[in-house]
Formats: C-alpha cells, sequence, structure tokens
C-alpha cells in the first residue's frame, strides 16, 4: 500500500487497497477515489483475514470499510458448485430495518460487477418471501436479532457455514 502525498499529509487511492478491478470499478463509478479513515485501516485487515473491532462516527463509511474487503474475499474463495454454493456464508446482525436495508443496498452497490446472493431478514413484514430469500442460497444474510432468532428458530436458515460474522452498531444492540 504505498502511501502518496498529498497536501502535506500521507493519503492512499482505493487502488492502493488490493481489491478486485470488479469492485474497483463499482467504487470508482459511485465516485469515491481516496478511502476514508476507517476504510483505509480496515479494508487491509479484513482482506488478510483478521479480526477487527472498530468504531467510527455515522458517515464516514464504516459500511463500505466492510462490506468491499467482503465482496473481494468470497469472489477469491467462489464456490460454484453443488450445495456449497447455497450457503451462508456472511451474517451482518444490524440493530434496525434500516440499516439491514443499507448494508445491503451497499452489497448490491459494490458488488455490481461481481454480483453476490444476498438476503436481509428484518421484522415488521412477513416472513414468507424472507424464507423464499433464504431458500435460494444467498452468501451474504444481513439480519436484525429478533427476525434472525426466529429464522432460526424455525429452522429456514443455517448458520453452520458461516465464515465471517459482522456485528455492526453492537453497541446500539446490547444497549
Amino acid at each position: 500500500m504505498p502511501p502518496s502525498a498529498q497536501d502535506g499529509r500521507l493519503s492512499m487511492n482505493f487502488d492502493d487497497l488490493n481489491l478486485a478491478p470488479a469492485i474497483l470499478k463499482a467504487v470508482h463509478e459511485q465516485g469515491y477515489e481516496i478511502p476514508t479513515p476507517i476504510q483505509a485501516q480496515a479494508i487491509p485487515a479484513v482482506l488478510a483475514g483478521q479480526d477487527l473491532l472498530a468504531g467510527a462516527q455515522t458517515g464516514t463509511g464504516k459500511t463500505a470499510a466492510f462490506v468491499l474487503p467482503i465482496i473481494h474475499r468470497l469472489h477469491e474463495t467462489r464456490r460454484d458448485a453443488g450445495a456449497a454454493r447455497h450457503q451462508v456464508r456472511v451474517l451482518v446482525v444490524v440493530p434496525t430495518r434500516e440499516l439491514a436495508i443499507q448494508v445491503e443496498e451497499s452489497v448490491r452497490t459494490y458488488g455490481a460487477h461481481r454480483p453476490i446472493r444476498s438476503a436481509t431478514v428484518y421484522g415488521g413484514v412477513g416472513i414468507g418471501p424472507q424464507v423464499s430469500k433464504l431458500r435460494a442460497g444467498p452468501e451474504i444474510v444481513v439480519a436484525t436479532p429478533g427476525r434472525l432468532l426466529d429464522h432460526m428458530g424455525q429452522g429456514t436458515i443455517n448458520l453452520s457455514n458461516v465464515e465471517i460474522l459482522v456485528l455492526d452498531e453492537a453497541d446500539e444492540m446490547l444497549d
């Protein structure tokens, strides 16, 4: 990750983060060139498979900080054959339905050129359409705790093959 001098500060571009070209294309299409501090620190750690505990203010790019390297890692280890293709490999637990929708939208945006099957599960809506999405075999599930527990209790989600767990806004869920 060679930093470059800009305005007397060390900075880097997204191109320096070793993300796949298709992911970089999606990032650039969103108009982003320079990662935020949380992204510059978190993306290399997640790409290296390290556990990570991070905190940053709202609006600093935390979602992209974990979504971008997750999409990269999933495609590096793609499972396109048999039953392995239809397993939940990433579980993102969030406190609210709005955040679940936002995170899944980021998965679709940044994975636009390397599509990832994803699903959201949250309360306040019928469970039937969510069961159908889960049966389709998403690689990433973004869920609120209550509805996730509902699906686990009904046996409509199998989390035995989860490789990556993200607790987004864990402090809010613990409150």
